[in-house]
């Protein structure tokens, strides 16, 4: 229901169809005419599994921002960057934590990151929408262009020696990049930051889900602007 209707709401999308039961129209904005159909025939639409409440819509790709459109010049706002990680759950809940936090951007690696259609797009709940989204080849440029432009880019790195807290003291626009649980960081990524720092954790536990972690790092980032 949120992503559809934040959908429906931005202007820079283009909808193709939208499909609601009686009840979920109800909850449309005037000039909306959706199809009218049975919660069976909804489900039939969907993959597997897929919960709707009643309401989808097909719509066209949202358009990446160029970088520096997107992040130039710094504001006091923060960029999150995404490296590695695939997982189309954790893309749309960093965009919800993005959205929730009043962070600037999401940057994300060309070819090796989900689509924000479909399950990303239900797990933002309607962040897709209001959080721009850049996509680039190579993070290690950008995060070199980021700091040209003047923001501190901090790598989480759990093995790190710095607290996030410390990191973040400095109050230049932030620039946080996470990688993929497991894998974390790839060296070039992490090498091409300013400063590697840790989310303080118990001893028991290895590591955070890494949409977690760019929440905490968000609010963090936040709370010392």
């Amino acid at each position: 229901m949120h992503a559809t209707l934040a959908a429906l709401a931005n202007p820079a999308r283009r909808i193709e169809r939208v499909v609601a039961t009686r009840n979920a129209a109800s909850r449309l904005p005037e000039g909306i005419d959706p199809q009218i159909l049975e919660p069976d025939a909804i489900d039939g639409m969907l993959p597997p599994g897929a919960v709707h409440q009643g309401l989808a819509a097909r719509a066209h790709p949202l358009e990446p921002v160029a970088l520096e459109a997107a992040c130039a010049p710094p504001d006091g706002r923060s960029v999150l960057i995404l490296d590695g990680v695939t997982d189309p759950q954790n893309v749309g809940a960093a965009f919800r934590s993005a959205a929730a936090f009043g962070a600037r951007a999401i940057i994300l690696q060309d070819r090796k990151s989900p689509p924000l259609t479909g399950v990303l797009a239900k797990a933002a709940a309607g962040a897709v929408e209001t959080i721009p989204h850049v996509r680039v080849v190579n993070l290690g440029r950008a995060i070199e262009t980021l700091r040209s432009l003047g923001y501190i880019t901090v790598a989480l790195e759990g093995e790190a020696e710095l607290g996030l807290g410390d990191a973040l003291a400095d109050k230049r626009s932030a620039a946080i990049v996470v990688g993929a649980e497991g894998k974390g960081l790839r060296p070039g990524v992490a090498e091409a930051c300013e400063k590697r720092a840790r989310i303080p954790i118990a001893p028991a536990m290895e590591s955070l889900n890494v949409s977690v972690a760019a929440a905490i790092a968000l609010y963090e980032a936040k709370r010392s602007r």
